[in-house]
């Protein structure tokens, strides 16, 4: 089965996926509810009634290759998933670059091991000694941010195996803080639920409504 971003899932010994996804409502009703997001930590809480830090983008640039065995996804439905991810950990938005590469399937259709190259710009705190002249200057907050779980639920656990390698794939580009991470990912079955992955990143101040009349 494909989803409209290009995930599908396989069937396994002990579970027929299209099974799982014809009777999502009643498997949905049938599993632990997910257990809440893990709240911010105290020391977050702390920092957003600090004074911001004062920050600098810095540009980053990586190459992410899915390899799982639960879910399948098209070049392009990882592009636009390893996109979100950066948004969401605070990459800046109008410099963001998300391409597939190295991939034999056509638009939409599920690759084997899909690939993307990104080129983004994250946030860095500055030095002691001070931004070098000319350097654009960013306040900012460490946040407490939730990744996984995200949306519908049976969608979330489908994800699992993806949440794991953006863990070790992309979250430390971000020079994150208390990362927390908790799955019960198996292959092939989904675990509504199962996985939980917070972090700590540094995300821009939204401009003061003086500033963003200038």
């Amino acid at each position: 089965m494909k989803s409209a971003r290009g995930r599908t899932y396989r069937a396994g010994a002990a579970l027929v996926m299209t099974a799982a996804w014809a009777l999502g409502a009643a498997a949905w009703a049938q599993a632990p509810a997910p257990p809440p997001a893990p709240a911010a930590s105290s020391a977050a809480a702390a920092d957003a009634e600090l004074p911001p830090v004062a920050a600098q983008w810095t540009r980053k640039e990586l190459r992410f290759t899915f390899m799982g065995f639960t879910a399948t996804y098209s070049c392009d439905g990882l592009a636009t998933k390893v996109r979100d991810v950066l948004l969401l950990l605070g990459a800046r938005a109008s410099s963001l670059k998300v391409n597939p590469y190295g991939c034999s399937a056509g638009f939409g259709t599920p690759s084997k091991f899909p690939s993307v190259a990104a080129s983004f710009e994250v946030l860095v705190p500055l030095p002691p000694q001070g931004a070098p002249p000319g350097t654009e200057v960013v306040p900012a907050h460490w946040q407490n941010v939730v990744v996984a779980p995200r949306g519908e639920p049976l969608r979330a656990a489908g994800d699992c195996e993806l949440s794991e390698q953006v863990k070790t794939g992309i979250l430390p580009a971000f020079s994150p803080r208390n990362v927390t991470y908790n799955s019960t990912c198996i292959p092939h079955q989904l675990q509504v639920g199962g996985t939980q992955l917070t972090a700590e990143v540094l995300i821009a101040d939204s401009p003061t409504p003086a500033a963003a009349q200038r």
